[in-house]
Parts: C-alpha cells; structure tokens; sequence
C-alpha cells in the first residue's frame, strides 16, 4: 500500500485547492496509509494555517480514522489521543499522540515538564 504525505491530507480536509483535491482524492483511491507523523503535522497545519479550533481539528482527524480508504497508522493510539485532545482544552494533539505512543508500548510512566500533560494517566510531571 502506498503513504501520503501531511499536504495531502491537508487538500482532503480544506478543500482549498481544486485541481489538488481532485489529485489527491485520486491518489487515496486506491488506498493509502498515513503515518502518526503525517497526522501530528496535519493537526500543525489545520491550527497554524488554517486557524482551526480544537474540536474542528479533532473532527477532521477522526474523519481520516472513518475514512473507507486511509489506513492510519496505529489507529487505536490515534482514537485514544483524541479522546485526551478533545477533553483536555490546551493540550496539544502531538503531546497526546507521544503519550500514547508511550503507553502503547509499554513505556510508562511519561516524564514530562508540561502542566497540561502531566495530568493525564501515564504522564509524571518532573
């Protein structure tokens, strides 16, 4: 199965670029696999760029997990990051994914300087 990168997730969501849509939903066609790098990057770009709130971004993440023909890489960590993203206003996408990541692997608790993070199980504040 083939990957996409973060900018074609990016044109799937926005739909900001018609000739780019129309390239990129051709290209997941046929199905395609998307990295929790990819995801992190994409949350980036939908807050940074495109100046979307929390819940907005969390939605549209949760519609690349629905999605008939994306794969997403670890789906399971990706659902429980944004359980915590959506319930913990302030806390980064990434941070949760890395929390997960973490947890997924057994590799707990999660040292950590960040308030917000640190109060989430599996995360000790140092």
């Amino acid at each position: 199965m083939r990957a996409v990168d973060t900018n074609i997730l990016v044109r799937l969501i926005a739909r900001d670029d018609p000739k780019q849509l129309v390239a990129a939903e051709e290209f997941v066609a046929a199905g395609a696999w998307v990295s929790h790098i990819v995801l992190v990057e994409t949350a980036w770009v939908l807050d940074a760029v495109f100046s979307l709130p929390p819940d907005r971004i969390a939605l549209a993440l949760e519609m690349l997990l629905d999605h008939d023909r994306l794969r997403v890489q670890d789906s399971d960590i990706v659902a429980h990051a944004l359980e915590h993203y959506r319930s913990n206003p302030g806390l980064g996408f990434s941070d949760c994914m890395v929390l997960e990541s973490a947890r997924k692997a057994g590799h707990l608790p999660l040292g950590t300087f960040d308030r917000k993070l640190s109060k989430l199980p599996g995360a000790e504040r140092l």
